[in-house]
């Protein structure tokens, strides 16, 4: 059973308007305990997100120092004279459906270093929620009947194949005739959500996979 951000997803939306001040913004992030909010337009779909680095640039700005001069910092030195979300945040929206896999919302998570994902409705654009790490460390809690029955699934018939879950970590044994078959079984456990590691201990008759050096 694949495992989607609707699944999981907080049914609060955290976010601010463009026209939110700093310190308006620093309140909503204590009071949710979040380091970074969505900015939504008039009609609330994302169109930024303002994070706690952002903000730190103005912190760091010395008082009546002359803003970043080098072309590649003209970004943070609009930041550091920013009062707005509009004028703070970092652009554009990294948004994800109720529908993506939460395999596909953990891969923008850790590509873009970000803690947190607004959650949109694909029709209209909407912020509708927040998918927060901890929201996709949860499935690594997953009961473990559900993650036996999802493995399961995807072991062949046809062969004598061993399982054993031990909080997460999945050692498969037995015996297939081929070594591709081998290495595709220990593929489709790791997409499984919820698995934590994958242990083969499956031998094999014939090495199919083997390559011949070029001239023999």
């Amino acid at each position: 059973m694949r495992i989607d951000v609707n699944d999981i997803m907080g049914r609060f939306a955290i976010a601010v308007s463009k026209e939110a001040t700093f310190g308006e913004i620093i309140r909503a992030m204590g009071r949710f305990g979040v380091g970074a909010v969505t900015v939504i337009d008039a009609d609330q779909r994302p169109v930024g997100v303002v994070s706690e680095t952002d903000l730190l640039v103005k912190a760091a700005q010395p008082a009546g120092a002359p803003l970043f001069e080098a072309s590649d910092e003209w970004q943070r030195g609009d930041k550091a004279a920013g009062v707005t979300a509009a004028q703070l945040m970092t652009t554009p929206a990294i948004t994800v459906t109720p529908g993506t896999s939460v395999r596909e919302a953990a891969r923008l998570m850790h590509a873009k270093q970000i803690k947190q994902l607004p959650v949109v409705d694909p029709a209209s654009g909407r912020i509708i929620g927040t998918l927060h790490q901890r929201d996709v460390l949860r499935v690594f809690l997953r009961p473990a009947a559900e993650l036996e029955a999802d493995i399961k699934a995807v072991l062949p018939q046809r062969h004598a194949l061993t399982l054993d879950i031990d909080q997460g970590v999945v050692t498969v044994g037995g015996s297939v005739e081929w070594r591709s078959q081998a290495v595709a079984l220990e593929e489709r456990i790791w997409l499984i959500d919820g698995v934590v590691d994958v242990r083969s201990e499956v031998v094999y008759d014939k090495d199919d996979l083997a390559v011949v050096p070029s001239g023999w």
